[in-house]
């Protein structure tokens, strides 16, 4: 069986990510270890991460680094360093899992492939009713979604979506899963991203001109995304263009990525 690794990119939201953890508790399938990629949250996030790792045998990590704003790509990087897991599932702290989530993930890892989920939009409206329930499980019909034909569980269906060369705008690095091996090949996330946006579809991108195909996951591999407001997009415009350089070039390797742990490690 393939080891696996969860990894759930956090920042400063301790009641989103407590649902997150809650939903982990009651997955049907475990990850072999967690590891939190924290970009600099304050010791609030520390004390919920120490406390929740007393009610679970599961091997979880807490993985920081300070606050100079936006720096996913770099937490994310060094997540994927530490991960023993052979095959990595990504989300975000804000993502409330399906039961079957990791079940979901690995029922259809395979080699040469990467996989992006769908997720269901939890209303700003709800989010007083979802934090005072503590809620974490939903259906088509629950209160306080949209998009909610995305909550359709049927798994037979998802086998309609098939491995393709090629890149789809409905990806979305909140609910994706990848080979270890895969992400080193290409050098990780690229770091020269900071500030919102393009980090993660960039990454994807590298992946496909590496000759890895990537999968869609539908009406299975399911997370309900928390409303929040929209980051600031000041660097969304020279994001743009490292992606843009990555799509014309057919780039599948960024010079500042992951392989300087690597180094670091040894």
């Amino acid at each position: 069986m393939i080891k696996s690794t969860l990894i759930i990119s956090t920042y400063e939201w301790p009641d989103a990510l407590n649902l997150v953890l809650k939903s982990l508790l009651v997955q049907s399938r475990k990850p072999d270890e967690v590891i939190i990629a924290d970009d600099g949250s304050t010791v609030e996030t520390k004390r919920l991460i120490d406390s929740f790792k007393k009610k679970t045998s599961l091997n979880i990590y807490h993985i920081w680094q300070e606050d100079k704003g936006f720096r996913k790509a770099k937490i994310l990087n060094k997540a994927i360093i530490k991960s023993t897991g052979k095959y990595l599932i990504q989300i975000d702290g804000d993502c409330i899992m399906h039961r079957h989530f990791i079940r979901d993930h690995m029922s259809l890892a395979k080699n040469n492939c990467f996989l992006f989920g769908s997720r269901v939009n939890i209303k700003q409206e709800y989010l007083v009713t979802l934090f005072k329930k503590e809620q974490i499980n939903f259906t088509l019909f629950s209160k306080g979604i949209k998009k909610r034909t995305r909550a359709l569980y049927i798994p037979l269906f998802s086998e309609t979506y098939k491995a393709k060369a090629k890149f789809s705008k409905k990806y979305r690095g909140c609910n994706t899963s990848y080979f270890k091996n895969d992400a080193l090949k290409v050098n990780g996330y690229n770091e020269d991203f900071e500030g919102w946006g393009r980090e993660d579809s960039e990454f994807a991108l590298r992946l496909i001109n590496s000759g890895v195909n990537s999968r869609r996951i539908r009406y299975k591999g399911i997370v309900f995304h928390i409303y929040h407001y929209e980051k600031p997009k000041n660097k969304l415009e020279e994001n743009n263009h490292i992606e843009y350089q990555t799509i014309t070039l057919k780039k599948n390797w960024c010079e500042n990525g992951i392989n300087k742990y690597l180094s670091e490690n040894k």
